[in-house]
This record gives C-alpha cells, sequence and structure tokens, in this order.
C-alpha cells in the first residue's frame, strides 16, 4: 500500500513538472469574431492614445502658453497706453 502511494505522488511530481517543459501552443490561425473585435478596438484606442500623445507634445512644443502669456501682456500694455491717451485728450476737451 506504502508502495503504491509513493509511485503515485512520484507520478504526480512527474506530470506536474512534465506540464511546465511543455511548449506553449501556437496562437490558432482562425481566431472568434469577439477577439477580432477586441483586438481592433485595442488598435483603434491604442492609435488614439499615440495621436492625441503625439498632438499634445506638439502643442507643448509650440509653447503656446507662453505666447499667449506675452500677448496678453502686450495688449494689455498697448490698451491702456490708449486709454491713457484718450483719458488726456478728454480732460483737456472739457477743461
Amino acid at each position: 500500500m506504502n508502495k503504491l502511494l509513493v509511485i503515485t505522488v512520484l507520478v504526480a511530481l512527474l506530470a506536474l513538472s512534465a506540464e511546465s517543459f511543455r511548449m506553449p501552443r501556437q496562437a490558432e490561425e482562425e481566431q472568434g469574431t469577439l477577439s477580432k473585435l477586441t483586438d481592433t478596438i485595442k488598435s483603434y484606442y491604442s492609435e488614439a492614445v499615440n495621436t492625441a500623445s503625439g498632438y499634445l507634445d506638439n502643442i507643448k512644443g509650440l509653447k503656446l502658453e507662453e505666447k499667449a502669456v506675452n500677448l496678453y501682456t502686450d495688449t494689455t500694455t498697448v490698451v491702456s497706453t490708449y486709454a491713457g491717451i484718450l483719458q488726456d485728450q478728454l480732460y483737456h476737451i472739457f477743461q
């Protein structure tokens, strides 16, 4: 009885260890509809993420925030200058 138990345990261990040495099966040539659909959606998603990342990198490369700040600063300077001139003109007209 003990010999039978030992042999059973050894065969089980041999089977388990032999399973880890098996070559993995190659993917089947024919995929199901669901797997094709999920692969397509994954590829579209990764493509969209890569495109969006590229656009963000291009926008950061153009330094649009810095240009917008400079444009705002220049515009406020010019408007305040002309507003001062207009205020001075109106003051002299009414005096």
